[in-house]
């Protein structure tokens, strides 16, 4: 962007430039279709169970096949993103859902090994997907907007899952129930296709250019980024400053396996595992299921599952309007709260109603999901990756947002796995009351130990919880 001539009024710096929005939107795109993908499964398992001939185990393990991919997907993207560049990885996060998509929608019957080759290429797509839209949004963005438009990722992500469940109804109704479940499957390749031709259009980050020596580029495009030539100037220091202090810390060999940084590493692994055994993937996965064991017609459980997705949609909207202002652990109060008022009450209804479900349990059922999802999102669904971003010290920070990421995509499979058997052999109460168990754990953690990060700056944490004391 060309510096404001002599007279000319400057941009205003606290509005983003069209560019910045639209790279933003496009990066954003990319989680809508992960939330999409995460979501879409719930609406098939019952045909793949016929299809593929599967017993409970086995449909856990189809289902938690894409979150193994998930897995390898978080943790080596980082990596390749730093090698090959953040747009190229979108690029193949695109074709990786394509693929997933039209594949797991085409396997023919009976091929069950093929349809989980698939199901692990689409769930690597969203391993990296969970990785790279953030980064490539927080390095696209000014320092002034990067919060909001970060935030866009995430927000996204729970309107994929709204979407995804909204399309499983609308294909219900519409489609041929032998096929239906392979277009639900198969759609999720055209917001990937409008993701691919989008990001045609988005420029790489200026950080990444800087890191590879490409500086002229770099300044070019942060020109473009930018409302003023100030801001830019701004955004290139800020950049230096950081490639300067990574060089100086890999110089440094710095254990993360250590005494010094145990109480961070416990923190992040309690909330990710805590994250998950909530059962809240289980219940994404298998809402429709769920409120079919509980005594809803089959079409009535697929608009139901959309009531959840948009619950949980504006429950997080809600909670990152706060998230700033009331602190964490105010809200995985409020959260942990919730899970143990609404996982008990769905235990207390499947036990109560057990061998007796009908039109009326289906409602209680629903209405104990809605309060449970609210308390997800407004909880943990906001604070978990906020907050394992905060506690570690810059120079162990990558490492510990990848352990945390692999905590929480770990726990993912083995629930997703075990909610169908669980639910076959003992019945829906004693899956939900397994899940209030640990929720008792997560309240006593979060009221004991969780410790808050609000407002604190990020050089002063590792004074504040005490590492730099540690030896």
């Amino acid at each position: 962007m060309s510096s404001t001539t002599a007279g000319a009024q400057p941009a205003n710096p606290t509005r983003a430039n069209g560019l910045v929005l639209r790279s933003a939107v496009v990066a954003a795109l990319g989680g809508l279709v992960f939330g999409f993908d995460t979501a879409v499964i719930s609406g098939t398992t019952t045909s793949l169970e016929k299809v593929f001939n599967l017993s409970p185990s086995g449909l856990g393990f189809t289902v938690a096949m894409a979150t193994i991919g998930t897995i390898v997907g978080a943790l080596f993207s980082g990596n390749l993103a730093d090698r090959y560049g953040r747009k190229i990885m979108l690029y193949s996060i695109g074709v990786l859902y394509i693929v997933g998509s039209l594949g797991t929608a085409l396997t023919p019957a009976g091929a069950h090994g093929l349809f989980l080759v698939f199901r692990f290429l689409g769930g690597v797509g969203v391993g990296m997907s969970s990785v790279c839209a953030p980064i490539y949004t927080a390095e696209i963005a000014p320092a002034a907007h990067r919060g909001r438009l970060v935030g866009l990722v995430q927000g996204n992500v729970v309107l994929g899952i709204l979407l995804a469940y909204l399309s499983n109804y609308i294909i219900r109704l519409i489609a041929p129930e032998d096929v239906a479940w392979r277009w639900m499957l198969g759609v999720m390749a055209v917001p990937a296709a409008i993701f691919l031709i989008l990001l045609l259009a988005v420029p790489e980050t200026p950080r990444w250019l800087m890191s590879v020596g490409r500086e002229d580029e770099a300044i070019a495009i942060s020109r473009r980024l930018c409302t003023t030539r100030e801001e830019s100037d701004e955004q290139i220091a800020e950049i230096r400053a950081q490639l300067a202090e990574q060089a100086e810390l890999r110089s440094v060999k710095v254990k993360f396996f250590s005494k010094r940084y145990r109480k961070v590493i416990l923190l992040a692994f309690c909330i990710a595992m805590f994250n998950q055994m909530s059962g809240v993937n289980a219940i994404l996965y298998y809402a429709p299921v769920v409120i079919q064991e509980a005594g809803a017609s089959t079409d009535s459980s697929y608009l139901m599952s959309v009531a959840v997705g948009l619950m949980n949609l504006i429950a997080t909207m809600a909670a990152l309007t706060v998230i700033d202002k009331i602190g964490r652990r105010a809200l995985m109060i409020v959260g942990s709260i919730g899970y143990l008022v609404s996982l008990g009450f769905l235990a207390g209804v499947m036990f109560g109603f057990s061998g007796h479900f009908n039109t009326t349990s289906s409602v209680l059922v629903l209405v104990g999901l809605l309060v449970f999802i609210a308390a997800h999102a407004f909880g943990q669904g906001s604070v978990i990756w906020v907050f394992i971003s905060e506690i570690f010290p810059n120079r162990v920070r990558g490492r510990g947002q990848s352990l945390g990421s692999m905590t929480h995509w770990t726990f993912a499979a083995l629930t997703t796995y075990a909610f169908p058997p669980v639910i076959a052999t003992l019945g829906g109460g004693v899956a939900f009351l397994i899940f209030f168990v640990f929720m008792c754990g997560q309240l006593f953690w979060v009221l004991r130990v969780m410790p808050e990060t609000k407002g604190v700056p990020l050089e002063e944490m590792e004074s504040r919880l005490g590492l730099a004391e540690t030896s």
